[in-house]
């Protein structure tokens, strides 16, 4: 079954679907609040990985660069309520506080796990999927609530919330080296270090002295190495988690790169340790 979605609003969807798995590498535009009905997710940031199953309730904030591997489980599949906690949304509801956010330098990805108040806000949308006329204001008072119950559970929560800023200028070689693992748009990755793509490209090269698919490619692919003689991981995860797309195409990347394809590296090393 192909990946479906119900709507409330664009800002509330129901997600499901029923393959094998599903991986997408994703910069959030926007806060997004997720609460587990059944499945499996995978999460691998930069400097972390987190595991997600069902009934685990969760914040992942914006402009944060992310691997997202879905799977369906025990028969079930991948299910999910996701709240979109848009900026427009979040001034409207910070302009008459008195909150002053002095931001976080690396937001982490936040869990809410068997909170009551939390689960019954998110669980008492699910009614509302069936429904093709439900009022916009109804909508938007579940997300006023939510938000509601997420400054009560976590006080440092206003320092991501009420931060609006956008991405400024940042050490591009540090960022990158940080973050090569993700595949997305080189637009996006301007974006995140505070350049425009012409900039981007051009501090790139100053910085790395090559093109940044060349110099992204050779990252993943010595990245993936290391992941097969160190870690002894399985061909499909490290092809995942190291920013490609394709099993196939990764392969033969891996093999033109050292001469042996993953499975016959991991095979010779088998031998060798026997």
């Amino acid at each position: 079954m192909e990946y479906q979605a119900k709507y409330i609003t664009e800002d509330i969807k129901l997600s499901y679907y029923e393959d094998k798995f599903f991986k997408s590498d994703i910069m959030f535009d926007q806060h997004m609040l997720v609460w587990f009905i059944s499945g499996e997710t995978k999460i691998v940031q930069a400097d972390a990985t987190y595991f997600f199953k069902k009934g685990d309730i969760f914040l992942i904030p914006r402009n944060q660069l992310a691997t997202i591997i879905n799977y369906p489980k025990d028969g079930q599949p991948h299910k999910t309520v996701v709240m979109h906690l848009s900026v427009e949304r979040l001034r409207d509801f910070y302009k008459n506080l008195n909150v002053k956010s002095k931001g976080l330098k690396t937001p982490k990805i936040y869990c809410f796990n068997n909170h009551p108040l939390l689960e019954s806000c998110l669980a008492s949308l699910i009614p509302y999927f069936e429904l093709t006329d439900l009022p916009e204001d109804i909508a938007s008072l579940k997300i006023t609530e939510a938000i509601s119950i997420l400054r009560t559970m976590d006080k440092e929560i206003d320092q991501v919330l009420a931060n609006f800023e956008e991405p400024g200028k940042i050490d591009l070689a540090d960022y990158m080296e940080k973050n090569f693992i993700f595949n997305l748009p080189l637009e996006r990755f301007s974006y995140l270090t505070g350049r425009s793509l012409t900039t981007f490209k051009r501090d790139f090269n100053k910085a790395f002295d090559t093109t940044p698919q060349r110099w992204l490619t050779q990252k993943r692919l010595a990245l993936a190495h290391y992941q097969f003689v160190e870690k002894k991981k399985k061909p499909i995860d490290v092809c995942y988690e190291t920013g490609f797309e394709n099993l196939s195409h990764f392969s033969a990347a891996f093999k033109k790169q050292y001469g042996l394809a993953p499975t016959e590296l991991l095979s010779k090393l088998s031998r060798n340790n026997a």
